[in-house]
């Protein structure tokens, strides 16, 4: 695999995973097979920023668990008013962590 190609991917993704998280993901590109890069290129993560506004804005409807497809969370939230409200403000400080979980769980479908 090109590293050019695997640098700018990183560059340009770097913010929807952890940062621990970024070796792992570059050594797996290095080994990652070509015909697998144009299913990996066209692949669409999710951004912690955004899923963290929609938290603030109405994370007591679930809304912003359904967006990283945690159903049964979102319904959940959605069903209790947030948990009342205190769910509500934990996953302020929980969902970037979370969206950035998903990210990594999508990328090793392509990964491994």
């Amino acid at each position: 695999m090109d590293t050019q190609k695997i640098d700018m991917f990183i560059i340009s993704n770097a913010k929807f995973f952890e940062s621990h998280q970024i070796n792992v993901i570059r050594d797996r590109l290095m080994a990652l097979d070509d015909s697998k890069w144009a299913m990996l290129s066209t692949a669409q993560f999710k951004d912690p920023t955004t899923t963290l506004i929609v938290s603030i804005l109405a994370g007591s409807l679930g809304i912003d668990r359904f967006m990283i497809g945690d159903t049964g969370l979102g319904v959940g939230k959605l069903l209790t008013c947030g948990g009342l409200g205190i769910w509500t403000i934990i996953d302020w400080f929980m969902i970037q962590k979370a969206t950035r979980e998903k990210n990594m769980q999508k990328i090793q479908q392509f990964l491994y």
